[in-house]
């Protein structure tokens, strides 16, 4: 047998009290009627009171709240087994984690924004597994697919500059991320991919190609300032070029665009006002999902309806119940 609610335990204590009060107040009330007036008086004043029915009718009433505490407790017994099926899609976030994810256009900066974004899309999945690259010049896989989405957020807190070197190989990026989803599930697959850089390779839109082929969809969030801001080195300092001029990061917003298009996915601007995330979460509800693999669960048979049946033929019971002696002309 199993207790489902323990904490309910201390109700008990309430029974030993009730007993006493009882107790006191019968006695208490004979008291007051012995002051008030003589035997004879109060036979005529009112009908006797017959100790063995008050002792009964208070006996239901402790019964009564004695099954209601066990009702409480939720008692449970015997087992039933569940197949538990869910539906849900791989999603692998592909967050840029390059020295420009520092720039301060987006308070704090762009790449804490968006760990605090990536963090709250996390808590609003359900049943979808999702898996975590970061990339620079080059790209890690740093947390496989997975439901787990309390692992992932600690691979999330770890991202920064500090774990990749390089610039910023969106074309890399995707390949990674493609390569680390299953096989012959692309349908049921997408890529988000988070970053503010800028492309000049060809090749990327090729691999994009690739994706559209597999059928997985990749959604583009361009972070930042399509105008251009330094990049910030700590210290005051800005990042410079061999000449000595301060090197601005710019977002290229067209090659996120046909990424996202020849995918069937979308693009979304990050800026400070609004990140864009919850607009890819709300096309993500939409989508078809795949029914994944099944959990077969055993859970305890809920029996606190015994108890409370109980409980209530007690309860009325108790109410039929007289305190009062009866009358011997009524007993002939």
């Amino acid at each position: 047998m199993n207790i489902a609610a323990p904490e309910n335990y201390w109700y008990f204590v309430s029974i030993p009290a009730l007993l006493i009060l009882f107790f006191y107040a019968y006695w208490r009330r004979s008291k007051i009627k012995a002051k008030f007036a003589s035997p004879k008086m109060m036979l005529k004043l009112s009908p006797p009171l017959s100790e063995a029915r008050v002792v009964l009718k208070a006996g239901a009433t402790i019964l009564v709240l004695v099954f209601l505490v066990l009702a409480l407790i939720r008692p449970q017994w015997g087992k039933k087994v569940d197949l538990v099926k869910r539906k849900g899609l791989d999603i692998m976030l592909v967050q840029d984690i390059s020295l420009s994810m520092m720039a301060e256009d987006i308070v704090p900066n762009r790449l804490t924004r968006a760990k605090h974004e990536i963090s709250s899309f996390l808590e609003q999945l359900h049943g979808d597994r999702v898996g975590l690259t970061a990339f620079a010049g080059k790209a890690q896989v740093l947390c496989p697919m997975t439901l787990d989405y309390g692992a992932a957020r600690i691979f999330l807190k770890e991202l920064s500059p500090k774990l990749l070197k390089g610039g910023t190989d969106l074309g890399g990026a995707l390949k990674t991320a493609m390569s680390s989803l299953p096989e012959r599930q692309e349908k049921f697959q997408v890529i988000v991919l988070l970053t503010d850089g800028e492309e000049h390779d060809p090749k990327v839109l090729k691999i994009a190609d690739e994706a559209a082929e597999r059928d997985i969809t990749i959604y583009t969030v361009g972070i930042g300032s399509i105008e251009g801001v330094p990049i910030p080195l700590g210290n005051g300092k800005y990042k410079k070029d061999r000449n000595g001029s301060i090197v601005s990061t710019r977002l290229d917003e067209a090659t996120l665009k046909k990424i996202a298009f020849k995918t069937g996915g979308s693009y979304v601007h990050a800026n400070s006002v609004e990140f864009g995330l919850q607009k890819v979460l709300d096309e993500l509800k939409d989508r078809e999902r795949r029914e994944l693999e099944g959990k077969v669960t055993e859970q305890y048979r809920e029996r606190f309806q015994i108890p409370l049946g109980v409980a209530i033929l007690f309860l009325i019971i108790q109410s039929f119940l007289s305190d009062r002696r009866i009358p011997r002309k009524e007993q002939e």
